[in-house]
């Protein structure tokens, strides 16, 4: 694996985002139709705000029903948040041209599992530590097959 290559070259484009005034009930069914595990937060056009986590919405879950005395009230006060009560402001962030090398290490020191790639204030993608395992996989398959070639 060259921890050189670009993020632009592994990360994923076709993104799913929510706005900041998108019901938790919303993000909710997003999280329960799609298989991803986080959803940019965005505000006109492609100006990323936020980051939610299908944890993060596990977690609003747990807390709820720890702070309220019964199912109606969780519901009714579950029905009253949105993107923006539930998101991570400020995510940390990645432009295209930095290595993967840097978001391996972002990663592993933060225990992130995704971070947004952003270029002159517009969301381009997203990058997760799937598409890094997926990366360096396929770049291990292929020095295996040149090994194979060259015997």
């Amino acid at each position: 694996m060259n921890a050189d290559t670009s993020i632009r070259t592994i990360m994923t484009t076709d993104l799913v985002t929510v706005s900041p005034d998108v019901p938790a009930k919303a993000i909710q069914q997003i999280f329960r139709e799609n298989d991803f595990h986080h959803l940019p937060v965005v505000e006109r056009g492609e100006r990323l705000v936020g980051i939610i986590s299908k944890e993060d919405v596990f977690k609003l879950s747990y807390v709820l029903s720890l702070q309220t005395t019964g199912n109606t009230y969780s519901k009714k006060e579950y029905e009253t948040l949105k993107a923006v009560d539930i998101m991570t402001k400020y995510p940390v962030t990645l432009d295209p041209d930095d290595n993967i090398g840097l978001a391996a290490d972002i990663f592993l020191a933060n225990k992130f599992h995704a971070l947004p790639i952003v270029e002159d204030d517009q969301l381009l993608g997203l990058i997760t530590m799937h598409d890094l395992l997926k990366f360096s996989f396929d770049a291990m398959v292929v020095d295996k097959v040149e090994e194979t070639y060259e015997e």
